[in-house]
């Protein structure tokens, strides 16, 4: 009764105010959550004008994922609050995470093995949590984590289906690629977004087989394209197994595909199944 989320662009400030200076019912407080509103990237002056004269009793909550720090509204909620940012932790810095909770509980990990469990979580840490619990308890009576550990119950993210799939694209596995396709729609993944994260993959692929084309070492290539090292050493591996015509056609193939379904002469579930069997007989 006293709590309103207002989510996107296009918020109405006025009605923030009319709102914040309505007084909680039965209550000490009224909470006013804003998510996304594009305020702190715009110029957002009234709302930053009113806060200081905002009641007590009411509390506003801002989670952006874009913040310009010069912006007016950011510099006054600041001065009046708090303002935290919850920044995506570098993989160095998750190794040593999870590695001191291995070690915590009297485990040991192989770097190979530890680059697998990555490789299955991706830099999630709540996904990397939940992931190492099974782990741990997996291995309850074992002093060491295996590679074989961690394929039996870390449960594999969409990237690294999407990656598994492009595997077994590259070695001409039909079988496998549409076995992966179907679990992904097992798990609720629309065609349309399988098809996205394919062109993604392909696109990844596409750049580092350029780079190494003109002949950057694999550690320059590992970090201009800006991904985690492990994840930039798999994609190395995989896109060794394509020419570059045949990166370039899969993603020409992929644009065909998309273009099908969206006028409307393909089924999506349909024309992502032939797509996978073309590219990959």
């Amino acid at each position: 009764m006293n709590s309103s989320r207002f989510e996107g662009k296009g918020i109405s400030v006025p009605g923030l105010i009319d709102l914040a200076e309505t007084l909680p019912f039965f209550s000490e407080r009224r909470l006013i959550l804003i998510e996304n509103s594009g305020f702190f990237k715009s110029a957002s002056s009234q709302l930053a004008d009113y806060l200081p004269d905002a009641p007590g009793t009411t509390v506003f909550v801002f989670v952006e994922e874009e913040v310009d720090r010069r912006n007016k509204l950011y510099k006054t909620v600041k001065s009046l609050g708090r303002a935290v940012s919850f920044d995506r932790q570098k993989e160095d810095v998750l190794e040593r995470w999870v590695l001191g909770i291995l070690k915590r509980e009297n485990k040991k990990i192989s770097r190979q093995a530890l680059r697998l469990f990555f490789s299955k979580t991706g830099l999630d840490m709540e996904i990397i949590h939940q992931e190492l619990e099974k782990l741990l308890c997996y291995c309850l009576q074992k002093d060491t984590v295996t590679p074989e550990d961690i394929e039996a119950v870390c449960t594999a993210q969409t990237p690294d289906q999407i990656f598994e799939m492009i595997n077994a694209i590259s070695a001409r596995q039909t079988r496998q690629a549409i076995e992966r396709y179907y679990d992904l729609l097992l798990h609720r993944e629309p065609p349309l977004r399988i098809l996205a994260l394919l062109v993604r993959q392909l696109h990844v692929l596409l750049r580092l087989k350029d780079m190494e084309r003109q002949g950057y070492a694999p550690s320059v290539i590992q970090q201009r394209s800006g991904l985690p090292s492990f994840v930039a050493r798999r994609c190395l591996s995989q896109a060794s197994r394509f020419t570059m015509d045949e990166l370039t056609g899969a993603l020409e193939a992929c644009a065909s595909t998309e273009e099908d379904i969206k006028t409307g002469r393909i089924a999506d579930r349909m024309g992502v199944e032939l797509l996978i069997v073309t590219c990959s007989s």
